[in-house]
């Protein structure tokens, strides 16, 4: 169920198409040629080239990304594999043991990630517990009607959500359970059929965002927004009351740095995708575009509900949430702007689970990218 492999076979197959002209005698290709058509020049939505990204990624960034994913903070995802499919009630599981998925026992999660979502200093933490309190208290007048109280949570949920581009699991629910990302890496599972048809199906038809009267092109999940999301969230992982927090205050620091060291690197990248010419023109079109892109996207977040690999849509509902967090962080840039530099910052904030999937979605990226300049090397010499 990976669709990255499927777009870059796709996207290597048409750029061979338009190269298999004949203009006289050919030197013979090597099997890299061949399989790979050359792959070079700038890509579409981005001011860089293929080169450009694969050393900036196989060098930079690859190696410190998989070292930071392996950590304790990264590696436990916390996801319900039971929530019903919304759409039909049939569906056929994998029996396959491929398609499993071993959950963590209670005592595997370090504590620290079990005991919050989230974790500032010690401070910080007691001042948040503080404000939620007060804010439950006095949410509601108690005394509106029992209709019009019900109404007013009902805006503060719409709220809530109206900048989030997916519709994330309920961490809280007795279904929610851990999972160690290592114990069960993405790979192909034989998952396919009628109901894997018809789950892709649904996306690619009914659910592919396809505005007709935009012209320009509109794929806001190739890597180069991912670089960019990440290069704006800098300022709230720089926070000192931030932390990437397990329990273990060694590990802790060390991560943070890595994570840092990181970030900054994307940051230094010259050559990032320009958000603005997301939903450019006319404000009115272009908001009314930009909420309609957000139910499209957060419609495919519940499609994964209906995939019968239990591991395919492990991965499935991480890499919706993780490509959701990037466009929410997109779209902040004011709030970012506006964060206090210590303390909880209310107008904007990333939950644990929204940092999880937003890494390792990246992590999936950056391997993919990796991949292909191993597939090269073993190539290199075939003829």
């Amino acid at each position: 169920m990976d669709h990255r492999w499927g777009f870059l076979i796709g996207f290597l197959g048409a750029v061979g198409l338009l190269g298999s002209g004949h203009g006289g005698q050919q030197p013979p290709e090597t099997a890299a040629q061949r399989c790979f058509c050359q792959v070079s020049g700038y890509l579409d939505d981005c001011t860089c080239d293929v080169e450009t990204i694969d050393k900036f990624n196989n060098y930079r960034l690859f190696p410190r990304l998989q070292k930071l994913l392996e950590s304790d903070y990264f590696r436990y995802y916390k996801v319900n594999l039971k929530r019903p499919c919304p759409f039909w009630n049939d569906i056929s599981q994998c029996g396959r043991r491929d398609c499993a998925v071993k959950l963590c026992q209670s005592d595997e999660v370090p504590d620290g990630i079990k005991s919050a979502s989230y974790k500032y200093s010690e401070e910080a933490n007691n001042l948040i517990e503080e404000c939620e309190q007060a804010e439950r208290l006095g949410a509601v007048d108690e005394s509106l009607s029992e209709e019009t109280q019900k109404a007013v949570l009902q805006w503060t949920k719409h709220d809530d959500s109206s900048d989030n581009f997916c519709e994330a699991d309920d961490i809280q629910s007795p279904d929610a359970e851990y999972v160690d990302l290592l114990l069960n890496p993405e790979r192909y599972t034989g998952y396919k059929g009628p109901d894997a048809w018809m789950i892709w199906n649904v996306i690619y038809e009914e659910n592919c965002f396809k505005p007709q009267t935009i012209k320009r092109p509109l794929n806001p999940l190739a890597s180069g927004h991912e670089l960019r999301a990440l290069s704006k969230v800098v300022p709230f992982f720089e926070r000192q009351d931030f932390q990437l927090f397990t329990g273990n205050k060694v590990q802790d620091a060390e991560n943070k740095m890595l994570l840092l060291e990181i970030l900054h690197e994307i940051k230094s990248f010259p050559l990032h995708f320009d958000e603005n010419s997301f939903f450019a023109g006319d404000k009115k079109e272009a908001n009314k575009l930009k909420e309609d892109f957000r139910l499209h996207f957060r419609n495919i977040s519940r499609i994964m509900d209906c995939v019968g690999c239990l591991k395919c849509r492990l991965w499935g509902k991480l890499q919706t949430q993780g490509l959701g967090t990037a466009l929410k962080i997109l779209f902040s840039e004011k709030l970012i702007a506006n964060m206090p530099e210590s303390g909880p910052s209310y107008e904007f904030h990333l939950t644990r689970q929204e940092i999880v999937s937003l890494f390792n979605a990246f992590g999936r990226i950056s391997t993919s990218v990796k991949e292909l300049e191993n597939f090269r090397n073993l190539l290199q010499n075939i003829h």
